[in-house]
């Protein structure tokens, strides 16, 4: 448990530093917990409860609507947060499915626990506030992205974020998640040098 918490420290304190004190709080609420390769960890309709951080592995949300057609929406894998935020935050059902496309594992922490941290210590708050913002500023650049730009633009945009996700996201995720038909990915992937 001590090398995953050593991860998530250094992930809190790079998108809002926390002293020892508010740390030591934070970091008591977490526990080990690990899926299988392509199991489903949140469904559609369920109420997530926890906060997810990744220390292993690869996921995906994506949504699957009445036609049964997915759309993938985020990824998440090492260091990262992950789960379905808005359904644990507003106490809702997700809309959303948290699938492992690889063995994982991950801490987590009771979403009713981490509120409680975060009331108790400002400073946590303030963290959670910050890294919210950051994510919601990402998914404004994606609105832009997915509304306007060609597949290609689209496909060199991904690369000069995360240049390394070729390897670790298999092509027909990533093709889903930016819209294009795999048989055109697969024509950028061959074409397109970054």
């Amino acid at each position: 448990m001590e090398e995953p918490l050593k991860l998530l420290h250094s992930v809190v304190q790079a998108i809002h530093p926390l002293d020892q004190a508010d740390w030591e709080a934070l970091s008591q609420i977490w526990k080990p917990f690990s899926a299988r390769r392509k199991e489903i960890i949140t469904s559609a309709g369920e109420t997530e409860r926890y906060v997810y951080f990744v220390t292993d592995g690869v996921q995906r949300i994506y949504y699957l609507d009445d036609q049964s057609r997915e759309a993938t929406i985020a990824f998440t894998y090492r260091p990262s947060f992950g789960g379905i935020i808005d359904s644990v935050m507003m106490d809702i059902p997700s809309r959303y499915y948290y699938e492992t496309l690889t063995p994982s594992s991950f801490i987590r922490a009771p979403y009713t626990e981490f509120k409680e941290v975060a009331y108790e210590r400002p400073a946590i708050e303030r963290m959670l506030r910050a890294g919210i913002t950051q994510t919601l500023s990402g998914i404004l650049e994606r609105l832009v992205e997915v509304q306007c730009f060609s597949s290609e633009d689209k496909f060199r945009n991904l690369l000069k974020r995360s240049p390394h996700i070729l390897q670790l996201v298999p092509h027909k995720y990533l093709a889903n998640y930016l819209g294009i038909d795999p048989t055109n990915f697969s024509k950028l992937v061959n074409k397109v040098r970054i």
